[in-house]
């Protein structure tokens, strides 16, 4: 009778181990597409830096520093990508200063604020996915047992810390 017990509670561990591995490559999922949304939002945040740049009234210094930035950032491998995605911030963030620019292209000035917004949004969303699935990487039947495999840990990029 006692094996009958063990034999029990060993197919519920087992479940339970299939369960935890089966939810953390849920989480693993989540991050890879929470970063693949910021990721391409990012890029269509270049894209209208861009369009911004080369507006014909745009002064020629804030051109050349906005379309530098927007290249950086749409071409940077991760590694420099942090501090791409900074520069553009600023960049962008001179050009918004001015009331002018909105006022004369409210189109474009509307499309940047919507991508920001959306990028805002997308990085909360990739910030809990990355903190959830650490929290769930920590728990000892995780780490004791392997359950994450060879996936990488995910990771929050500096860039995500800066206010937009």
């Amino acid at each position: 009778m006692e094996w009958v017990f063990a034999l029990l509670f060993a197919l519920v561990f087992l479940w339970y181990l299939t369960f935890t591995a089966s939810r953390l490559d849920r989480l693993h999922h989540r991050v890879e597409t929470s970063w693949a949304s910021l990721d391409a939002l990012l890029q269509r945040r270049a894209a209208i830096a861009l369009e911004i740049a080369f507006i014909p009234s745009l002064d020629p210094a804030a051109a050349v520093v906005l379309t530098r930035s927007a290249y950086l950032a749409r071409e940077a491998e991760m590694a420099e990508r942090s501090e791409a995605e900074e520069s553009l911030t600023n960049a962008i963030a001179l050009i918004g200063e001015s009331e002018d620019f909105h006022k004369e292209y409210p189109e474009i000035s509307e499309r940047l604020e919507v991508v920001t917004s959306k990028i805002r949004i997308a990085i909360d969303l990739h910030r809990e996915a990355v903190a959830t699935t650490k929290l769930q990487r920590s728990r000892p039947v995780v780490r004791f047992f392997r359950l994450a495999g060879r996936a990488p840990l995910p990771v929050v990029h500096p860039f995500e810390e800066v206010p937009l």
